[in-house]
């Protein structure tokens, strides 16, 4: 599983992504993003503001529940831990830059 978080929201929101190379049967598919939004339910108020998006990886349509679970909670813990992606630009924005008006040419 993978996890990328993102700076722009204000609280910590969940997106998932299970494709049918993970598992055929939607079934399974809808097993793992269960599970996933259960645990992220359950420590959302432990993480810092942003995005979080998990892919999940074909491996992970072999795992049980608290194997699932576990690996999650472990990604998270990471998460935790990670910067957020800075803005798109080339330069950091200087505290006191304004805009130039635009001129009538």
């Amino acid at each position: 599983m993978f996890a990328h978080v993102r700076a722009e929201a204000k609280e910590p929101r969940l997106g998932v992504a299970v494709s049918k190379k993970v598992d055929k049967r939607a079934v399974g598919r809808n097993r793992i993003k269960r599970i996933a939004r259960d645990v992220f339910r359950r420590e959302r108020h432990r993480l810092p503001p942003g995005d979080y998006v998990l892919i999940a990886q074909p491996g992970a349509a072999a795992l049980d529940n608290p194997a699932l679970r576990t690996q999650w909670l472990q990604l998270l813990e990471k998460a935790r831990s990670l910067k957020p992606t800075a803005p798109a630009g080339t330069m950091p924005a200087s505290p006191d830059a304004r805009e130039r008006p635009a001129t009538d040419s």
